[in-house]
């Protein structure tokens, strides 16, 4: 297959980033107390995840994302009232309807933006992303919001323990314009294998099954995982991702400064950093202490690496997502 790399003329600037988390630290120990038969020690080995965070009640997703666009906001020195699009990732909104991007929109003040919910699991945020990147080539918009908040505590089965340990909340956010300079995203690959659709699943909660009906029926309403599935799939998800973006943008493993992966799973990562020939130290984990925050993970760790100034300029990222569905996404970022 020919490989076409991204033409500078379409690539938008990422103007500013930004991260929030809740306050409320959850360690591996208090999880730990419902399953007496498993270790910290194991956790670790097996996800690389030693903490998460966890909202409390008065916290939300759509409080979370205003606060990681703030910092982006700033980060980016646009003023709000400019934004005039925002797109929110999420597989947990706040409510169904509206939309939690209009919800946002009223947050910020700016109520006429154009706003919509995009939903590819774990991918979302970059899926978003070159929704976003196309909406500004094609002259839709000119300054985007791309965010994406994810409680996962509150669909999480406490009892499961394929799922108790991994997940966590976050949210994280970026400005996207079609202004010179800056950090430069190029085009994003997507693709999926609809065929693993049922290796993560929230059943309940659609129309489908809105409520539970009876007490047999809750376990829909946690998100479930096979776990011996999600990783043989992922391992080659992350790779295809990795390696394709290395095609299409004509480079070598050994071009990349950084890889900004979903942290879906330190094992994961690590099993991939082998497969593609890029060291595991230029992988950016975010994952020991925010656990997955699916959607939320690659922003979260963008905007963490950033805040830690980890990131030179020209420094060539990769970004790659492995979600439910299945769904796949990566691409490259030019710092």
């Amino acid at each position: 297959m020919r490989t076409v790399q991204t033409p500078a003329a379409e690539t938008v600037r990422i103007a500013g980033v930004g991260f929030a988390v809740p306050k409320n630290v959850r360690a591996n120990s208090e999880i730990l107390k419902a399953f007496p038969h498993r270790t910290e020690e194991e956790i670790i080995r097996l996800t690389g995840i030693r903490e998460r965070r966890y909202a409390a009640d008065d916290e939300s997703a759509t409080s979370l994302a205003a606060v990681a666009v703030a910092h982006a906001l700033a980060q980016a020195q646009i003023p709000v009232r400019e934004i005039d699009t925002i797109i929110m990732a999420t597989m947990i909104p706040d409510q169904p309807v509206p939309s939690m991007a209009s919800a946002l929109a009223a947050h910020l003040g700016i109520p006429r933006a154009a706003a919509f919910d995009l939903n590819a699991a774990c991918s979302g945020w970059l899926y978003a992303l070159e929704v976003g990147r196309t909406l500004i080539l094609g002259g839709t918009a000119r300054n985007v919001i791309v965010v994406t908040a994810e409680l996962l505590s509150r669909i999480t089965n406490p009892l499961d323990h394929e799922t108790a340990f991994l997940f966590g909340d976050g949210a994280g956010a970026a400005i996207l314009t079609k202004a010179a300079g800056g950090h430069r995203l190029h085009r994003m690959g997507l693709s999926g294998d609809a065929e693993q659709f049922a290796s993560i699943q929230r059943m309940g909660g659609g129309a489908r099954q809105p409520w539970p009906e009876a007490k047999g029926d809750i376990p829909n309403f946690y998100i479930q995982m096979d776990g011996v599935s999600v990783f043989k799939h992922a391992v080659v998800g992350f790779a295809e991702q990795i390696e394709e973006t290395l095609k299409r943008e004509r480079l070598r493993p050994e071009d990349i400064a950084w890889v900004v992966p979903h942290q879906a799973n330190a094992r994961i990562l690590n099993a991939v950093s082998k497969k593609v020939g890029v060291p595991y130290e230029k992988f950016v984990m975010t994952i020991g202490k925010y656990g997955n925050t699916s959607a939320a993970s690659v922003s979260m760790a963008l905007g963490w690496a950033a805040e830690e100034g980890i990131f030179a300029e020209g420094d060539r990222i990769i970004f790659c997502s492995v979600g439910a569905g299945l769904t796949f996404a990566g691409g490259l970022l030019v710092w």
